[in-house]
């Protein structure tokens, strides 16, 4: 049994762990939206992101330790130093959670993001994956305050935002690809 203050260990090849962090993902509907999500829900992603602010640089580096221990095939698609990526993503983390009230702001931005991935080689299949790591950086980072809400409130976030962002690069694939002889 962990501390009530310890944070949780996600160790690589600990199959209790990756069991019971994989049975607790949801599969994210296309129609997760802002609207849908309630009050108390985008309160407890403030709340929480506000705890992992002060320490944003060590939670996006946990982050990516995650990521690369889920997929280390994906680290040849980063180009830019990892300290760099953490800036952006914490950066881009902090937008969502300030404009999820907003999506008339929020999915335009969404939705550029999700055209942009395509040059860098994102798939479909990689958005489970990095939802999955930030998931885990989250409960690492929050410990005890990672409670089950809090866990769904980020799940219904992360959903809309790989959903968002995976209509984006749908578009973008869409143009690329030759037109149908009519």
């Amino acid at each position: 049994m962990r501390k009530p203050h310890a944070p949780l260990v996600w160790a690589h090849g600990d199959s209790r762990n990756e069991t019971a962090f994989s049975d607790s993902l949801r599969l994210f509907a296309p129609s997760v939206t802002p609207e849908a999500m309630t009050p108390e829900q985008v309160q407890l992603l403030r709340e929480s992101f506000a705890r992992i602010e002060p320490q944003a640089e060590i939670a996006a580096l946990v982050f990516y330790r995650n990521l690369f221990t889920l997929a280390p095939e994906l680290r040849g698609m980063f180009s830019t130093s990892i300290e760099v990526q953490a800036r952006k993503l914490m950066d881009a983390l902090r937008y969502t959670v300030a404009t999820l009230e907003k999506p008339d702001e929020l999915v335009p931005v969404l939705e550029g993001l999700g055209r942009r991935h395509v040059a860098y080689g994102t798939k479909d299949e990689h958005y489970a994956i990095v939802t999955q790591a930030l998931l885990q950086m989250l409960a690492e980072v929050l410990g005890r305050n990672f409670t089950a809400p809090t866990a769904a409130a980020w799940q219904d976030a992360l959903g809309f935002v790989c959903a968002t962002m995976q209509r984006g690069a749908h578009a973008v694939e869409e143009l690329g690809r030759p037109a149908a002889h009519q």
